[in-house]
C-alpha cells in the first residue's frame, strides 16, 4: 500500500505528498489512521506529535505501534539534536516512512519546555535539528511551521526562517499558514484567531520551486482542496477531516481520478479491525470515539452520535454498541449513494 512519488532528493526518496492528514492531538492515533488508510490508499498520515523525552524516557513501543497505515510520518517534539536523532532513528526502524519536526504548535505545555513554536524565533537551531535527524536516518525528515510567530510575522521572517532551513538542506515544509500567538490564545484559538495568509505559501513556492510546500490550515472543502493544488505542491487537512472522514474519499477521487469507494464495504473492515482489538485488549472507546461523524450528512447521523457518546465508554462496552448505534441509520444503500 505504499505509494511514493517521483522525487529523490540526495538519494531520499519522497512520498507523494499532494494530500495528507495533519497531525492532529487527541486525533490522529493508530485507530483513527487505520480508518483513514482504509478510506484513502494514497493520504500521508501523521501520528500525534510525541515528544523526545517520552519517546527515550516511556513505553517506546506504545507510541510507534502502527499497522497498515503506510504511508504514515511520526511528527516529534523536541529541540535537542542528539536526542531528536535518536528518535528519528527509532521511528525509521518501526516502519514509518517520514519523520516531521513540529516547529508550530502553540500549547503552553509546548512553550515551557521551549519547543514547538517557539522554535520559529531560532531558526539555526532548527535547522541543526534538522541535519542531526536527517544525517541519522534514510527517510526524509520534514519541517511542520508556523508562518510566524508573535510580532516575528513579517513575510521576510518566513521567507528568512525557510531560507536557513533550506541551506541546512530541508526540501518539504509543511505550513499553516497562520501566525502562532504564544501568549493570550489557546490553541484552539490559534486555530482560527490569527488571519490566514496563503499569500506567504503561494510566494515562498514561487521562491524556491524545487522545495515542497504543503498547505496547511482553512481548507474545508473538496474543491477548494482541488483548487489550491493548482498553486502548491500539497495541502494538508486537519479537523475537517476528523469531523467528516468521508470528505477524504472525495478529495482522493478528485485528485488522483479514481472511483469513490463503498462506505459500508470501509465500515465493515473498520469494524472488523475493532473487533481484533477488543480481543487483544483494547477498550471499544479509545476506537469509536473517532467514529462520530462517520455518517455525518445522513439520515439518522444525529441519533447514532447520541446513542454511541452515551454507551462506548463504559469500561465493558463491546462492539455490539456500535452494532447498535449502526441501527439509527436507514440502509447501506443510504451509505453508497452520499459519501460526503
Amino acid at each position: 500500500m505504499l505509494h511514493y512519488g517521483g522525487l529523490r532528493i540526495n538519494s531520499i526518496i519522497m512520498p507523494d505528498r499532494k494530500l495528507s492528514v495533519a497531525p492532529m492531538m487527541g486525533c490522529t492515533d493508530r485507530h483513527f489512521r487505520y480508518l483513514l488508510r482504509l478510506i484513502s490508499p494514497h493520504a500521508i498520515l501523521y501520528s500525534e506529535m510525541v515528544t523526545t523525552g517520552a519517546l527515550i524516557h516511556g513505553q517506546a513501543t506504545d507510541f510507534l505501534s502502527h499497522q497498515a497505515d503506510e504511508p504514515v510520518a511520526m511528527q516529534l517534539g523536541g529541540s535537542d539534536p542528539d536526542k531528536l536523532a535518536i528518535c528519528s532513528r527509532l521511528c525509521e526502524q518501526a516502519g514509518y516512512q517520514e519523520v516531521n519536526l513540529n516547529v508550530g504548535c502553540p500549547s503552553d505545555r509546548v512553550q515551557t519546555g521551549g519547543i514547538g513554536a517557539c522554535l520559529m524565533a531560532t531558526p539555526k537551531l532548527v535547522a541543526t535539528c534538522f541535519q542531526e535527524m536527517q544525517g541519522s536516518v534514510s527517510i526524509p525528515i520534514t519541517i511542520k511551521s508556523r508562518i510566524g510567530i508573535d510580532d516575528l510575522d513579517s513575510y521576510e521572517h518566513f521567507r528568512d526562517f525557510i531560507g536557513t532551513l533550506y541551506s541546512a538542506g530541508c526540501r518539504t515544509f509543511i505550513v499553516h499558514a497562520r501566525k502562532a500567538i504564544l501568549s493570550g490564545l489557546s490553541p484552539k484559538d490559534n486555530r482560527e484567531i490569527p488571519p490566514l495568509k496563503y499569500a506567504f505559501v503561494y510566494q515562498i513556492q514561487k521562491e524556491y520551486p524545487d522545495a515542497e510546500f504543503i498547505l496547511n490550515g482553512g481548507i474545508k472543502t473538496a474543491e477548494q482542496a482541488v483548487d489550491e493544488l493548482s498553486r502548491v505542491s500539497g495541502i494538508m487537512m486537519g479537523r475537517t477531516i476528523y469531523q467528516n472522514p468521508f470528505l477524504l474519499a472525495e478529495i482522493e477521487s478528485r485528485v488522483y481520478t479514481t472511483a469513490l469507494p463503498d462506505r459500508q464495504a470501509i465500515i465493515e473492515q473498520y469494524r472488523e479491525y475493532m473487533a481484533d482489538q477488543l480481543s487483544q485488549g483494547a477498550r471499544l472507546k479509545y476506537m469509536t470515539r473517532h467514529l462520530l461523524g462517520l455518517y455525518l450528512g445522513l439520515p439518522g447521523a444525529r441519533a447514532y452520535r447520541r446513542f454511541l457518546s452515551e454507551n462506548m465508554f463504559s469500561e465493558t462496552a463491546g462492539i455490539g454498541v456500535f452494532d447498535q448505534a449502526r441501527q439509527y441509520i436507514p440502509s447501506p444503500a443510504n451509505e453508497r449513494t452520499s459519501l460526503c
